[in-house]
């Protein structure tokens, strides 16, 4: 990127600065003038975790509006937000963002009495961000873009760098320690206008008080010094400057302490991370380029764990960066994203090198804490965890970036509950805390969770536990042991032998495990070593994923271990509901199954259908056998099958009006311009000048069947038509459940005989006053089945 491309947003003498400025006095206007150049200059970059030093990338080209609301949520809102995942996940932040979310513009607006907030709190879990909003807002503040009318000055102090104050001092030389101006400039600003001041105190919760809150001695002059601390406390308070505003970020875990340490009137309002419209946006700023940007963000979509927790800002930026390094070694993203448990460890990972400064205890202390307390959540199958069970397991949960507080209304008082950013990494702690501990505790804990000998059913594993077990599995892959080491953290030589050995065991038998193949694949796509993979699915001849829906990421995982062993010869989803999108995914390993069955998909006429018919029907494997039911959803009751049996392929197109099937068989590869739903739209509206249309263009068409009511005179000349027009085919059969004596006689006096072999079969209604009706309506009275055939020796009529 080019950093030193210039800022339209800089004022300099020449820009016009806002409307309040004139009122100032000219040497207060210059002071502050001074100070936006200043801003403009330092906050125009961000400096990211990974960054080199001189590097950086512009704001504006990174920045993406998070999600705000400004109401609390209860229990029940709070336990969906942390249980759901995948699409039910980002259906739940739609219905938050359509009802309560606000823009950084509205954060100081009147409520609905009139009421305007002196202080607001910006509150956001660990690496939702604040810190960047933050500085988003001092840039837009500086343009004019954002409060142009209300705030002459916006002041940005951060408690980072509060903390390393030392000694006493004055809010005016604090002020001036976070910014170019000297103490006199500062004072002369801070005294012109109080009313239209605003102070951004970022990450209160990383503020480290040096005494008691409540036995804080007052201070309320600009000049009046004491510790950082406690001036910082006393602007909160509004004993300094009480005419000023406040924004505050903090955690969750501090929030509680802040409101009742913050002047009034207050309001809260919550960054709860990107909405699914705000991931596209992310990936689409960061990689700058269309192709990369689709096939990026693509890629994660089709995985529910990763594409939930890319609604933490940070997730977003490690996964983007992930397959950015990706690129430049193989330059291919579409070979595959890092697991989902690598992704999981980066992220704790970065949280622990840049959000745990001041923390007493260890690495090790306290991942192992959260484990075990992950792990009674996920026992008591709880993700809203009391207060006490934290305490008696966490040492500093309000210091803990990992965590989340919560404050319901319970009666006539208020209860504190604590949880996970959401339900997965919940068991992605309760995963860590098992592979780290001892090998004899290890394999006691997991006993109760894994089978241990061939005759166990891997179905004992209970549901909830599916995911750490998957977890587990993911920190024995060797490069996120190696970054786990870099931290202290050791998975025991016999913990991975355990794992491995119960792995094999079980592949030896899945066969009689149906429902658990989808698991267990996922274990070795976590796992993510080929060779392994390949071991132990050596000797699969076969795949039935059994289950009621198929998912994106299990897709994924089929398509990864396909990729690694060659011996799988079919692949079975009977009983498995499959999207247009999850099938999409899995195409590029289609060609290697010699047969695949089971196939149902639901489908609008102007969906993938195209798309799906033209891949398949174009894969380069002449002995393989597919079998695929499309069921449409803008047809009732219509479906297509396609069938491919070596060099060719048919397409069946059922219940569509009185054209009860049409078959259209082919020699294989067809080209791929075919509008399949097109076709199927015109069938079902007996367009039969549009089906001749679309008939003829095929060139490679060699059989054809249609199934009719009854042979009318209008079916009967398009059949005609079609035979003199379609050069390539060669093989037409129709099935009428009656023929009308009209057509017969049309079909006697044809003078153009056709180029390939037609025949017609159906009844002959003795009694012509009845109307067309279905055969197993009639077949009583029309006893006469005949068969007609045509065909380039003449006209034949045979009675059966």
């Amino acid at each position: 990127m080019d950093s030193s491309r210039p800022l339209k947003v800089c004022c300099d003498s020449t820009s016009n600065c806002p409307p309040s400025e004139t009122t100032q006095t000219s040497s207060t206007s210059s002071v502050i003038l001074k100070y936006k150049k200043q801003i403009c200059s330092e906050y125009q970059c961000v400096t990211e975790y990974n960054s080199l030093p001189g590097e950086h990338v512009l704001l504006s080209e990174r920045y993406t509006q998070p999600l705000i609301l400004q109401r609390h949520r209860d229990q029940k809102e709070r336990e969906e937000e942390i249980r759901s995942s995948g699409e039910s996940f980002q259906q739940v932040l739609s219905t938050r963002s359509s009802d309560d979310s606000v823009h950084l513009n509205s954060l100081f607006d009147p409520d609905g009495h009139g009421i305007r907030p002196s202080a607001v709190i910006l509150q956001g879990n660990s690496g939702n961000g604040k810190s960047l909003t933050v500085q988003k807002i001092m840039m837009d503040w500086t343009s004019g873009d954002l409060y142009k009318e209300r705030f002459d000055v916006v002041f940005h102090l951060k408690c980072k760098e509060i903390n390393r104050i030392h000694g006493i001092k004055s809010l005016v030389e604090i002020l001036s320690c976070s910014c170019s101006l000297t103490s006199d400039q500062i004072s002369q600003v801070l005294q012109h206008s109080p009313e239209k001041m605003l102070f951004i105190i970022d990450g209160f919760d990383e503020l480290r008080l040096t005494q008691d809150i409540n036995d804080m001695s007052p201070h309320t002059d600009l000049l009046q010094k004491a510790p950082a601390d406690v001036i910082l406390c006393d602007l909160l308070r509004g004993r300094i400057l009480p005419e000023s505003f406040l924004l505050v970020t903090s955690r969750s875990t501090a929030t509680d302490t802040l409101s009742k340490l913050l002047k009034g009137p207050q309001r809260f309002s919550e960054i709860m991370g990107f909405s699914e419209k705000g991931v596209e946006e992310y990936f689409q700023k960061f990689f700058q380029n269309e192709e990369l940007f689709r096939k990026a963000y693509t890629l994660v979509k089709e995985n529910e764990t990763l594409i939930t927790a890319c609604s933490i800002p940070v997730v977003c930026w490690i996964i983007c960066t992930t397959i950015k390094e990706r690129l430049k070694n193989t330059a291919d993203v579409t070979s595959g994203l890092e697991t989902t448990t690598s992704i999981y460890v980066d992220f704790v990972c970065t949280l622990l090198k840049h959000h745990c400064q001041g923390l007493s205890q260890s690495i090790p202390t306290l991942l192992m804490s959260l484990g075990q307390l992950a792990e009674r959540g996920m026992l008591e199958q709880q993700v809203l965890l009391d207060e006490k069970s934290v305490y008696e397991t966490v040492s500093d949960p309000a210091g803990n970036p990992f965590l989340c507080k919560f404050l319901f209304k319970r009666r006539i008082h208020q209860e504190t509950m604590f949880s996970f950013m959401h339900l997965s990494f919940q068991e992605f702690f309760t995963a860590l805390y098992y592979v780290l501990l001892d090998e004899e505790e290890f394999q006691r804990k997991f006993t109760q969770l894994l089978p241990i000998d061939e005759n166990s059913s891997v179905d004992v594993i209970p549901s909830c536990f599916s995911a750490v077990v998957q977890f587990a599995f993911g920190l024995l892959n060797k490069d996120v042991r190696r970054t786990l080491e870099e931290h202290g953290l050791f998975v025991h030589s016999k913990t991975q032998t355990y794992l491995k050995e119960w792995i094999l065991k079980m592949g030896q038998n899945i066969h009689t495990y149906s429902c658990k193949v989808l698991f267990y694949l996922i274990c070795l796509y976590e796992l993510h070593e080929p060779d392994f993979v390949k071991k132990a699915i050596e000797t699969w001849k076969r795949i039935k994923a059994f289950g009621a829906f198929i998912s994106r990421t299990d897709c994924w995982v089929l398509l990864y271990c396909s990729q690694c062993c060659e011996c799988i010869e079919e692949l079975d989803l009977s009983l498995c509901r499959l999207t247009s999108k999850t099938l999409l995914m899995m195409l590029p390993v289609y060609h290697k199954f010699k047969k695949v069955s089971g196939l149902t998909l639901h489908v609008s006429s102007d969906s993938d259908l195209d798309e799906l018919i033209n891949t398949f029907t174009s894969e380069q494997n002449p002995s393989q056998r597919i079998d695929v039911l499309f069921i449409f959803t803008d047809f009732e009751d219509c479906y297509l099958r396609l069938s491919i049996i070596e060099e060719l392929f048919s397409i069946k197109i059922e219940n569509l009006a009185s054209l009860e099937s049409f078959t259209l068989t082919f020699q294989r590869p067809e080209p791929i311009n075919i509008e399949w739903a097109k076709l199927t739209q015109i069938i079902h509206q007996e367009d039969s000048v549009a089906l001749m249309s679309v008939l003829c263009s095929f060139s490679e068409l060699r059989k054809m069947k249609m199934t009719l009511d009854c042979l009318s005179e209008m079916w009967t000349v398009c059949v005609l038509q079609i035979i003199q027009n379609c050069s390539s085919l060669t093989e037409l059969e129709v099935y009428a459940g009656l023929l009308q004596e009209e057509v017969i006689q049309i079909l006697q006096s044809s003078d153009t005989r056709p180029a390939c072999s037609v025949t017609f079969y159906g009844f002959i209604c003795n009694n012509q006053s009845r109307k067309c009706i279905r055969f197993v309506d009639h077949h009583l009275s029309c006893n006469q089945k005949m068969k007609i055939h045509l065909s380039s020796s003449g006209f034949s009529l045979e009675t059966l």
